[in-house]
């Protein structure tokens, strides 16, 4: 009995990673960009994302520290060109959206980010 409870720990623990993958991808930030409230440099960052769509959670980190956690709707689409939806008010560069091969993660970081069509970058 004890080696089928290993076992299955093993199994357990072995399958977390799998998963997890399933719900990150990498992303490259070319210019510097607001997410929310923290600004993101240039550079290349990890996107992940928990919870039941619609409405899940992006934490986006760099070099495995966690930059910015914010709340986002996935939007569950075919994106051929992936990449991020920026648009500038008042001369600030703000992230909206992460384009990826299967899902779009709108980010849900102010206001006015419902009342405008997102601009592709």
């Amino acid at each position: 009995m004890k080696r089928i409870f290993v076992f299955a720990t093993m199994l357990t623990l072995l399958s977390v990673p799998a998963l997890a993958a399933k719900n990150s991808r990498n992303i490259s930030v070319s210019t510097a960009v607001k997410a929310g409230s923290t600004e993101l440099t240039p550079g290349d960052y990890n996107v992940t994302w928990t919870g039941s769509a619609p409405n899940v959670e992006v934490t986006i980190t760099k070099n495995r520290k966690v930059v910015v956690t914010l709340p986002a709707k996935l939007v569950e689409e075919s994106n051929k060109n992936e990449g991020l939806n920026i648009n500038s008010e008042g001369g600030v560069e703000i992230l909206q959206a992460i384009r990826l091969s299967k899902v779009t993660l709108v980010l849900e970081n102010s206001a006015s980010s419902e009342n405008k069509a997102p601009s592709g970058r």
